[in-house]
């Protein structure tokens, strides 16, 4: 039996592109971004709009 290799996660899976285009459209900030806090904070949403708002000051 193949064990499947997982790769380290350079881009959001497809179904968390839903969760880009929400956080883009809430938080004002662009796809690049929110991909970024995704990856970096999975799904805290408090935590992604925290840090969204901070980029936005930027």
């Amino acid at each position: 039996m193949a064990i499947k290799e997982r790769k380290k996660a350079s881009r959001v899976v497809k179904g968390q592109e839903l969760e880009v285009e929400h956080l883009t459209e809430i938080a004002d900030v662009s796809p690049k971004q929110a991909r970024d806090l995704l990856r970096k904070h999975g799904a805290d949403w408090t935590k992604l709009k925290d840090e969204a708002e901070d980029l936005k000051e930027d």
